[in-house]
């Protein structure tokens, strides 16, 4: 059995679509839907329950953050499988079944990702690299990479650089799909998620937890979903979303590597790049108007 933990905050209509698509689609598994609610205050989730009798609501009565909020449904999960599915993704097939079956087939897989896509079919980037700063210098002198052969420069780099087209072992994979085994959580303290990060991030670090354990993190393209994912339209905000990322990006490698000379060769090189691609995204909205994803 599958256990799918959906977190709710202020986003009833899209968790219910979602809700929706993962019963319609899901025929060849069997599931135990959990929808944790991080006390909204858009709607009274016990509609949840009128709309969907058979699935196991849970209420905090206080936002525990994406950590937190799923920690609160494994408690509650019974599956063999966990997946984590974000309120804003639907699906498009059986994606969980197929998912399951992948797992089933690669033994040491113990954190499963698949294809996701925008709502206008574009492919989001979620089968990545850990950032180091071989990583970094290739991403920003990137015409060495193009001395590479491309299938070569696809695997090294993933992100951007990888057509997301073949199913492949990779460092971490996007939280929004994030199927786990209920075997490898079982090997972390208190069988729990590490809460460090209230949103943002905590995918990478969970994979790296993962990896340290031994499992590998697999991510699989022969099935797609559809990952709303919607940027704010407020510059100021999706700035400010930026610096705390890159906040997280920089405790992960400390947690990584330590706080030695590799770390703050990484911070240095790390922050520059960033923060000149913030100015570049700030040029761009203030001469055309448009955000850059």
């Amino acid at each position: 059995m599958v256990s799918v933990i959906i977190i709710n905050y202020n986003t009833f209509q899209l968790t219910a679509d979602c809700i929706k698509s993962v019963l319609h689609y899901t025929k060849e598994t069997p599931i135990e839907i959990i929808v944790v609610d991080n006390a909204s205050t858009e709607k009274d989730p016990c509609e949840f329950s009128k709309l969907f009798p058979t699935i196991k609501l849970i209420c905090s009565e206080r936002n525990l953050g994406f950590a937190g909020g799923n920690n609160l449904g494994i408690q509650a999960a019974k599956g063999d499988f966990i997946l984590l599915l974000n309120s804003d993704t639907y699906l498009l097939e059986d994606s969980i079944s197929l998912s399951v079956a992948a797992m089933q087939q690669h033994t040491q897989v113990g954190v499963l990702g698949c294809r996701q896509v925008f709502p206008d079919g574009a492919v989001q980037f979620s089968a990545r690299r850990f950032r180091t700063i071989s990583w970094e210098l290739f991403d920003l002198f990137r015409f060495l990479l193009y001395l590479l052969p491309p299938a070569t420069r696809s695997v090294k780099m993933l992100g951007q650089y990888f057509k997301h087209d073949q199913s492949i072992e990779v460092d971490w994979v996007n939280g929004a799909f994030f199927m786990i085994r209920r075997s490898a959580l079982a090997q972390l303290p208190h069988q729990q998620l590490d809460n460090l990060f209230f949103m943002y991030g905590e995918d990478v670090l969970w994979c790296e937890r993962f990896r340290a354990l031994g499992f590998s993190v697999y991510f699989l393209a022969s099935t797609t979903i559809v990952h709303i994912a919607g940027a704010s339209t407020v510059i100021q905000k999706q700035l400010q979303l930026r610096r705390v990322m890159m906040q997280n990006e920089l405790l992960i490698m400390q947690r990584r590597k330590g706080k030695g000379l590799y770390f703050y060769c990484f911070a240095c090189l790390f922050m520059a790049k960033e923060y000149l691609r913030l100015s570049i995204k700030w040029i761009v909205f203030k001469t055309s108007g448009k955000l850059i994803r």
